[in-house]
């Protein structure tokens, strides 16, 4: 019979594969971003306008941040086997901070490139941060209370919505750091777009860090069947809330021409901020996959078990290469630099309405995955043997 794992001897490769999963996954949205002649003329999940290449290829991106904050919380539960409570806090509350700043400098311009950053995106990175800074404080409650926390604000933080539709959206400004997105003009030539608001977010990172115990305290057969109904839960509490069209989701469905657009319509939820039922769909399905993982010594799974471990690390640099390969075919199309630094769009060097087809930006993608896969896998090495240098653990 398996044990629980001991966390203080090996890392959890069903863990690191999943997060790797959703690291590939992820760079194909960002690529459709940089390449994809639609990526700013359209909604590519309007179930009146989009084709279902489009819809699965935008769609099927949504696993990817709500897994990962979630397991970013995971980790902590399992770095708090091998540290004291202050220890965590520290690391928790130091890297939460480097992370905002690796958002509004390093991220900012990879992302946009903006030399004069006139405008600063909170995103992905910033809401991981905050809400690891926020999980470095609540982790000296008791581990119920933090249960009964995170489950408060994953639960009932779509009671919000109904707040801000009776003021037809107008917030004051903490309140789109906390749960509505804004792009705020700051001043004649400063723009602030907050695209994740943290409150769910650090909910979503406060229950992962709770769910971390299964793997430290669980036999592993019984940790499986409770993430395979656990799963099965969150998706059969998706379909039922999603089909009442109440409450969970501020985007409500409608019926469409076609039954298949009726189902876009259904499975289009709310990823900004993620609702309730956005993050059912998702982390219902991480868990089930989770559930089933049973080998991670086949040859694909070791090679997305390399982008798991190093997560942040190609998460800037892949936006760094897809960024200077849309700089590159910019300049081939014929347009200068000059042109590249005035289009109508926060993104740089990139016209709306120009590009490429869904088949080049799923090539584009493989390609770029495939060719950092070596300097991620020489960094992960170099972390490997050289755990005396602290500072890796921040990158």
């Amino acid at each position: 019979m398996q044990t629980a794992i001991n966390v203080s001897q090996k890392r959890i490769e069903s863990i690191d594969l999943l997060r790797g999963l959703v690291m590939i996954i992820m760079a194909l949205d960002h690529t459709r971003d940089f390449f994809h002649r639609e990526a700013f003329t359209g909604d590519p999940l309007n179930p009146e306008t989009t084709t279902a290449a489009l819809y699965f290829t935008r769609w099927i991106t949504h696993f990817c941040a709500p897994t990962f904050v979630f397991l970013s919380g995971v980790s902590a539960w399992l770095q708090s086997k091998r540290k004291t409570t202050k220890e965590l806090s520290w690391f928790l509350i130091t890297r939460g901070l480097w992370l905002v700043l690796i958002e509004i400098t390093v991220m900012t311009f990879g992302v946009l490139g903006d030399i004069y950053f006139s405008t600063v995106v909170l995103a992905t990175i910033w809401s991981i941060g905050i809400s690891m800074v926020l999980l470095g404080l609540l982790i000296w409650l008791p581990f119920r209370a933090m249960l009964i926390i995170g489950l408060l604000i994953v639960f009932g933080h779509n009671l919000l919505d109904f707040a801000e539709a009776e003021r037809n959206g107008a917030v004051p400004v903490w309140w789109s750091f906390l749960h509505r997105p804004a792009f705020l003009q700051l001043g004649s030539n400063f723009t602030l777009g907050i695209m994740y608001p943290f409150l769910p977010w650090t909910g979503l990172m406060i229950l992962g860090y709770c769910f971390g115990k299964l793997f430290s305290n669980t036999e592993t057969e019984r940790r499986n069947k409770l993430l395979l109904w656990m799963g099965v839960a969150a998706l059969v509490l998706f379909v039922i809330l999603r089909s009442m069209n109440v409450y969970g989701d501020s985007q409500p469905w409608t019926t469409q021409k076609t039954g298949l657009q009726t189902f876009f319509s259904f499975m289009n939820v709310q990823k900004y901020p993620p609702s309730l039922l956005f993050m059912c769909a998702t982390i219902g399905g991480a868990f089930i996959f989770l559930s089933f993982v049973k080998n991670t010594s086949g040859r694909f799974a070791k090679f997305a078990i390399v982008f798991g471990r190093v997560p942040l690390f190609y998460y800037i640099v892949h936006f760094y290469v897809l960024h200077l390969i849309s700089i590159i075919l910019f300049l081939a199309r014929g347009h200068s630099v000059a042109e590249g630094m005035k289009v109508p769009i926060p993104f740089k060097f990139i016209i709306p309405g120009e590009g490429y087809s869904l088949w080049i930006v799923y090539i584009v993608w493989l390609s770029v995955v495939i060719a950092l896969y070596p300097l991620c896998k020489w960094y992960d090495r170099y972390k490997t043997n050289h755990k005396e240098k602290k500072w890796l653990s921040y990158l």
